[in-house]
């Protein structure tokens, strides 16, 4: 194989590596699906249930043009049902409601650390595709140029408090 195109094929496998969009997704599903578990408990009210219910169910269905809404949206939910510590005493004293909490509180932990990975992985990857090399020979290939993911991810004082 000729030099150049070692160079090539390193650049465009550089590349590839800089899009982890699964590990964001995963956290997303994880955060939304402890959610919905824990809606449908019956450990909350009931108006505290359905509005995380529909928040975590909107998030998992979500469309990929609707994804950071429908996340902030969730976001926004987890703030209002465990804005106090009492709602998360009540989950942990429950049956199973220890595991329930740490599970929320790890979830809702991880998902800002996963969108900013993923945002510094798309400002690296674009910065690479703005090369020279990777421009004249089309590395990127036809691959959708990267988007960072902008939602409100701040956790719910309660569970942000808490120790894992």
């Amino acid at each position: 194989m000729e030099p150049g195109v070692r160079e090539s094929v390193r650049g465009r496998q550089a590349l590839e590596r800089l899009l982890p969009a699964v590990p964001l997704s995963a956290q997303l599903l994880r955060r939304a699906s402890v959610a919905q578990e824990l809606a449908t408990s019956g450990v909350l009210d009931p108006a505290a249930s359905i509005v995380l219910y529909e928040a975590a169910h909107a998030a998992r269905q979500a469309e990929e043009d609707q994804r950071e809404v429908a996340e902030s949206e969730l976001s926004q939910a987890l703030r209002a049902v465990f804005a106090e510590a009492p709602q998360v005493e009540v989950v942990r004293e429950a049956p199973g409601g220890e595991a329930a909490a740490r599970e929320l509180t790890e979830a809702v932990r991880r998902v800002p650390m996963a969108r900013r990975f993923h945002n510094d992985a798309v400002g690296a990857a674009r910065r690479l595709r703005e090369h020279r090399k990777v421009r004249w020979f089309r590395l990127a290939g036809h691959a959708p140029f990267p988007m960072a993911f902008e939602m409100d991810d701040e956790p719910p004082a309660a569970l942000a408090d808490r120790a894992v």
